[in-house]
Protein backbone atom coordinates (compact mmCIF):
# COMPACT_ATOMS: atom_id res chain seq x y z
CA UNK A 1 0.00 0.00 0.00
CA UNK A 2 2.77 2.35 1.08
CA UNK A 3 4.44 1.97 -2.55
CA UNK A 4 1.20 2.39 -4.22
CA UNK A 5 0.91 5.97 -2.83
CA UNK A 6 4.91 6.81 -3.23
CA UNK A 7 4.61 6.02 -6.89
CA UNK A 8 0.90 7.88 -6.87
CA UNK A 9 2.40 10.97 -5.31
CA UNK A 10 5.76 10.72 -7.90
CA UNK A 11 2.86 10.66 -10.81
CA UNK A 12 0.62 13.40 -9.62
CA UNK A 13 3.90 15.90 -8.51
CA UNK A 14 5.68 14.78 -12.58
CA UNK A 15 2.52 16.32 -13.65
CA UNK A 16 2.69 19.32 -11.91
CA UNK A 17 5.80 19.83 -12.73
CA UNK A 18 5.29 19.48 -16.69
CA UNK A 19 1.75 21.61 -16.00
CA UNK A 20 4.51 24.08 -14.78
CA UNK A 21 6.87 23.84 -17.28
CA UNK A 22 3.81 23.75 -19.68
CA UNK A 23 3.15 27.21 -18.73
CA UNK A 24 6.38 28.90 -18.29
CA UNK A 25 6.81 28.14 -22.25
CA UNK A 26 3.60 28.74 -23.39
CA UNK A 27 3.65 31.28 -26.41
CA UNK A 28 1.24 34.48 -26.24
CA UNK A 29 -2.09 33.72 -27.05
CA UNK A 30 -1.87 29.78 -26.38
CA UNK A 31 -3.66 30.22 -23.24
CA UNK A 32 -5.84 32.53 -21.35
CA UNK A 33 -4.06 34.30 -19.01
CA UNK A 34 -5.50 36.06 -15.86
CA UNK A 35 -4.59 36.88 -12.06
CA UNK A 36 -1.43 34.55 -10.60
CA UNK A 37 -0.24 33.32 -14.24
CA UNK A 38 3.27 32.77 -14.59
CA UNK A 39 5.64 32.38 -17.66
CA UNK A 40 6.93 33.94 -20.92
CA UNK A 41 3.86 34.81 -22.09
CA UNK A 42 2.57 36.93 -19.59
CA UNK A 43 6.06 38.41 -20.07
CA UNK A 44 5.22 39.52 -23.60
CA UNK A 45 2.20 40.52 -22.74
CA UNK A 46 3.05 42.83 -20.16
CA UNK A 47 5.94 43.75 -22.87
CA UNK A 48 3.21 44.86 -25.49
CA UNK A 49 0.90 46.68 -22.87
CA UNK A 50 4.31 48.54 -22.17
CA UNK A 51 5.18 49.31 -25.65
CA UNK A 52 1.38 50.77 -26.00
CA UNK A 53 1.72 52.99 -22.93
CA UNK A 54 -0.13 50.67 -20.29
CA UNK A 55 2.15 48.78 -18.39
CA UNK A 56 4.68 50.99 -16.51
CA UNK A 57 7.17 48.30 -14.92
CA UNK A 58 9.73 46.14 -15.46
CA UNK A 59 8.35 43.10 -16.71
CA UNK A 60 8.16 40.14 -14.87
CA UNK A 61 6.33 36.99 -16.34
CA UNK A 62 3.67 37.23 -13.48
CA UNK A 63 0.29 38.31 -13.43
CA UNK A 64 -0.25 40.21 -10.49
CA UNK A 65 -2.52 43.85 -10.31
CA UNK A 66 -0.30 46.00 -12.05
CA UNK A 67 -0.37 43.67 -15.48
CA UNK A 68 -4.99 43.46 -14.42
CA UNK A 69 -5.15 46.87 -14.28
CA UNK A 70 -3.30 47.43 -17.46
CA UNK A 71 -5.44 44.58 -19.26
CA UNK A 72 -8.41 46.17 -17.71
CA UNK A 73 -7.78 49.84 -19.31
CA UNK A 74 -6.87 48.35 -22.38
CA UNK A 75 -10.12 46.86 -23.00
CA UNK A 76 -11.78 49.47 -22.01
CA UNK A 77 -10.12 51.45 -24.62
CA UNK A 78 -10.28 48.73 -27.32
CA UNK A 79 -14.65 48.34 -26.15
CA UNK A 80 -13.36 44.51 -25.43
CA UNK A 81 -15.27 42.74 -22.67
CA UNK A 82 -13.96 43.84 -19.19
CA UNK A 83 -12.72 41.70 -17.24
CA UNK A 84 -9.00 41.59 -16.33
CA UNK A 85 -8.36 38.34 -18.66
CA UNK A 86 -6.36 38.58 -21.44
CA UNK A 87 -7.58 35.71 -23.49
CA UNK A 88 -8.22 35.28 -27.43
CA UNK A 89 -9.60 38.01 -27.95
CA UNK A 90 -8.20 40.85 -25.83
CA UNK A 91 -4.16 39.63 -27.05
CA UNK A 92 -5.73 39.39 -30.85
CA UNK A 93 -6.65 42.98 -30.08
CA UNK A 94 -3.12 43.70 -28.51
CA UNK A 95 -1.08 42.00 -31.59
CA UNK A 96 -2.69 43.70 -34.35
CA UNK A 97 -1.82 47.27 -33.18
CA UNK A 98 1.68 45.68 -32.23
CA UNK A 99 5.01 46.53 -33.96
CA UNK A 100 8.09 44.51 -32.80
CA UNK A 101 10.24 46.52 -35.43
CA UNK A 102 8.96 49.81 -34.97
CA UNK A 103 12.97 50.80 -34.71
CA UNK A 104 13.92 49.06 -37.74
CA UNK A 105 11.26 49.97 -40.13
CA UNK A 106 11.76 52.80 -42.70
CA UNK A 107 10.46 56.50 -42.45
CA UNK A 108 7.25 56.91 -43.75
CA UNK A 109 7.97 60.81 -44.23
CA UNK A 110 11.44 62.41 -43.68
CA UNK A 111 10.43 65.86 -41.52
CA UNK A 112 12.46 68.90 -41.39
CA UNK A 113 13.17 70.67 -37.48
CA UNK A 114 10.08 73.43 -38.11
CA UNK A 115 7.84 70.00 -39.34
CA UNK A 116 9.19 67.97 -36.24
CA UNK A 117 8.17 70.94 -33.74
CA UNK A 118 4.63 71.34 -35.67
CA UNK A 119 4.04 67.85 -35.23
CA UNK A 120 5.19 68.12 -31.70
CA UNK A 121 2.85 70.47 -31.11
CA UNK A 122 -0.06 68.73 -32.75
CA UNK A 123 -0.04 65.99 -30.46
CA UNK A 124 0.47 67.67 -27.53
CA UNK A 125 -2.10 70.17 -28.06
CA UNK A 126 -4.91 67.43 -28.88
CA UNK A 127 -3.44 64.74 -27.31
CA UNK A 128 -1.47 65.59 -24.14
CA UNK A 129 -4.15 63.63 -22.39
CA UNK A 130 -4.28 60.08 -24.26
CA UNK A 131 -2.39 56.96 -23.36
CA UNK A 132 1.09 57.01 -25.64
CA UNK A 133 -0.35 54.90 -28.23
CA UNK A 134 -3.05 57.29 -28.69
CA UNK A 135 -0.72 60.19 -29.07
CA UNK A 136 1.09 57.98 -32.08
CA UNK A 137 -2.32 57.60 -33.03
CA UNK A 138 -3.09 61.47 -33.51
CA UNK A 139 0.68 61.69 -35.56
CA UNK A 140 -0.36 58.70 -37.47
CA UNK A 141 -3.64 60.56 -38.76
CA UNK A 142 -1.69 64.11 -39.82
CA UNK A 143 1.06 61.79 -41.93
CA UNK A 144 -1.63 59.76 -43.17
CA UNK A 145 -3.81 63.03 -44.56
CA UNK A 146 0.31 64.30 -46.07
CA UNK A 147 0.22 60.67 -48.25
CA UNK A 148 -3.32 61.43 -49.08
CA UNK A 149 -4.59 63.07 -52.48
CA UNK A 150 -7.25 64.72 -50.94
CA UNK A 151 -5.47 66.78 -48.42
CA UNK A 152 -2.45 68.91 -48.47
CA UNK A 153 0.51 67.57 -49.07
CA UNK A 154 2.77 68.79 -46.78
CA UNK A 155 2.63 68.23 -42.97
CA UNK A 156 2.28 71.91 -42.59
CA UNK A 157 -0.15 72.16 -45.51
CA UNK A 158 -2.50 69.32 -43.53
CA UNK A 159 -1.89 71.10 -39.99
CA UNK A 160 -3.03 74.77 -40.94
CA UNK A 161 -6.05 73.41 -43.14
CA UNK A 162 -8.77 75.79 -41.89
CA UNK A 163 -10.72 74.06 -38.99
CA UNK A 164 -8.55 70.49 -39.02
CA UNK A 165 -7.42 70.45 -35.57
CA UNK A 166 -9.37 72.01 -32.41
CA UNK A 167 -6.38 72.68 -31.03
CA UNK A 168 -5.04 75.27 -33.69
CA UNK A 169 -8.52 76.81 -34.17
CA UNK A 170 -8.41 77.75 -30.40
CA UNK A 171 -4.79 78.68 -29.77
CA UNK A 172 -4.08 75.35 -27.61
CA UNK A 173 -1.97 74.40 -30.43
CA UNK A 174 1.05 77.37 -29.46
CA UNK A 175 1.48 75.51 -25.77
CA UNK A 176 4.79 74.50 -25.35
CA UNK A 177 5.29 70.87 -26.02
CA UNK A 178 6.16 68.23 -23.54
CA UNK A 179 9.57 66.48 -24.88
CA UNK A 180 7.80 63.53 -23.90
CA UNK A 181 6.20 63.75 -27.30
CA UNK A 182 8.93 63.10 -29.42
CA UNK A 183 8.71 59.72 -28.91
CA UNK A 184 4.96 59.04 -30.17
CA UNK A 185 5.50 61.46 -33.24
CA UNK A 186 8.78 59.08 -33.95
CA UNK A 187 6.92 55.95 -33.21
CA UNK A 188 4.53 57.47 -35.99
CA UNK A 189 6.90 58.49 -38.50
CA UNK A 190 9.11 55.09 -38.02
CA UNK A 191 5.42 53.22 -39.53
CA UNK A 192 3.75 52.59 -36.81
CA UNK A 193 -0.09 53.33 -36.74
CA UNK A 194 -2.45 52.52 -34.24
CA UNK A 195 -5.76 54.49 -36.05
CA UNK A 196 -5.72 51.82 -38.64
CA UNK A 197 -5.22 54.03 -41.21
CA UNK A 198 -7.29 56.83 -40.13
CA UNK A 199 -7.53 60.67 -41.53
CA UNK A 200 -10.11 61.57 -39.51
CA UNK A 201 -10.25 61.65 -35.21
CA UNK A 202 -12.57 63.07 -32.55
CA UNK A 203 -13.60 63.30 -29.24
CA UNK A 204 -17.30 63.20 -29.45
CA UNK A 205 -17.54 65.16 -25.91
CA UNK A 206 -16.03 67.93 -27.87
CA UNK A 207 -16.99 67.82 -31.28
CA UNK A 208 -17.87 71.31 -32.72
CA UNK A 209 -19.44 69.78 -36.79
CA UNK A 210 -21.64 66.93 -36.73
CA UNK A 211 -20.51 66.28 -40.24
CA UNK A 212 -17.96 64.06 -38.60
CA UNK A 213 -20.41 61.27 -37.48
CA UNK A 214 -21.20 60.73 -41.60
CA UNK A 215 -17.46 59.16 -41.45
CA UNK A 216 -17.03 55.69 -40.67
CA UNK A 217 -15.39 54.81 -37.06
CA UNK A 218 -12.76 52.26 -37.84
CA UNK A 219 -11.41 52.23 -33.84
CA UNK A 220 -11.40 54.24 -30.53
CA UNK A 221 -7.90 55.22 -28.38
CA UNK A 222 -8.99 56.09 -25.20
CA UNK A 223 -11.39 59.44 -25.85
CA UNK A 224 -10.83 59.03 -29.38
CA UNK A 225 -12.92 58.05 -32.61
CA UNK A 226 -10.73 57.44 -35.19
CA UNK A 227 -12.53 57.30 -38.95
CA UNK A 228 -11.98 57.31 -42.70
Amino acid sequence: MKNKFTITFVMILALMIFMTSVGEAAALGNRMLYFGTRGRDVKALQSMLASKGYFHVEPTGYYGPITERAVIEFQKNYNLRIDGFAGYETIKRLKSHYNLNISNSNDRLDVTAEEMDLLLRTVYSEARGESFEGQVAVASVVINRVLDERFPNTIKGVIFQPWAFTAVHDGQFWLDPDPSMRKAVEAALKGWDPSGGAVFYYNPAKVTSYWIYTRQVIGRIGRHFFAV
